[in-house]
């Protein structure tokens, strides 16, 4: 007899006949809630559970008393309680290396649009206001040979870091992580404690984790150390971030500039500062937003949940305690 499978999200049509082959497949609208009733039915009978933004409570995995895994299209999964999924023995995976380039690559285009106010002038242009050359009222501050702040030092910080190093010839300071010492000889990167990073730092560029201990990380006492020409980029979570301490800060003009990929409340509502700004790039959370990456991530869920499901170990499994 096949195990069952709720899938809510991305899949596309390959990859729905992958899993189709293997187990029998009840397929959520995008729109759907798995605490609504007619996903509590199908979660009833469900083995696994393959979804991105999965918001999973106590309740919605007691209604799942034969659940075994969760694949999530993502790399954060601040939204599942990975505790509880552990206490209950299922497992838990995500995609964490699959988005690591793009994710920098957003990153670093924020560094550029908003050294370059591109976003800004190109309004500007758009407008019918170029009407003679550029002036110091549109200059912007170079990138290259800057010194970069890696507020974090995982894979997607370290991909960052290359692009800066190895690219733009800036000088890499990285707090929020253990010392690496490979990385120290690569990129010349170099260790700091969060407030000496803050301080040197032309660009700070947070990529760590949304957990307890590192929420609202970064708030008025942090924009305060930072330098008046400072550009703070975000791609990491929003509520990494006091966001009114941020808007403060750049209304006052404590620092620079912001990009920003994430907000603590998204979508971003209209009536939040940040979307009227000049000196703010905001985007809507398209850190990993490509065809292929999407694509990719997707496939990786597909690959643990039919792994997990067949008795195997999955690729990227969040809490090892459950295969051991």
């Amino acid at each position: 007899m096949k195990k069952r499978l709720v899938v809510q999200g991305r899949l596309n049509d390959a990859q729905l006949a992958e899993l189709s082959g293997l187990f029998e497949v009840d397929v959520l609208p995008k729109s759907a809630k798995l605490d609504a009733p007619e996903s509590r039915a199908l979660l009833a009978k469900a083995h696994g559970i393959v979804g991105s933004g999965l918001p999973i409570t106590a309740q919605i995995l007691d209604a799942a008393p034969n659940l075994a895994a969760i694949a999530t299209i993502s790399v954060g999964y601040d939204s599942i309680p990975v505790d509880e999924l552990t206490k209950r023995g299922i497992m838990l995976c995500n995609t964490p290396d699959v988005l690591t380039e793009t994710t920098a690559d957003t990153g670093f285009t924020l560094i550029m649009a908003t050294a370059r106010r591109v976003v800004e002038l190109a309004q500007w242009v758009k407008d019918g206001q170029w009407q003679a050359g550029v002036g110091p009222e549109q200059f912007g501050s170079d990138v290259h040979g800057k010194t970069l702040g890696m507020v974090g030092f995982g894979r997607i910080g370290q991909a960052v870091a290359r692009r800066g190093a190895l690219g733009f010839g800036m000088k890499v300071l990285y707090a929020k992580a253990s010392a690496k010492p490979e990385l120290d000889r690569e990129l010349g990167a170099q260790h700091r404690e969060l407030s000496e990073l803050l301080a040197e730092s032309d660009f700070v560029c947070v990529t760590v984790p949304l957990t307890a201990e590192t929420e609202h990380l970064i708030g008025a006492q942090e924009f305060a150390l930072m330098k008046p020409s400072g550009i703070f980029i975000n791609i990491a979570r929003g509520k990494v971030v006091d966001e009114n301490a941020l808007i403060q800060a750049l209304e006052n003009g404590v620092i620079k500039a912001a990009g920003l990929d994430v907000f603590e409340q998204e979508p971003l509502p209209a009536s939040s500062p940040l979307t009227t700004m000049a000196n703010v790039v905001a985007l809507p959370h398209i850190g990993s937003a490509t065809h292929e990456t999407r694509d990719a991530m997707a496939q990786r869920a597909v690959d643990n949940i039919r792994l997990a499901l067949q008795g195997e170990r999955p690729i990227s499994l969040v809490n090892e305690e459950t295969w051991r």
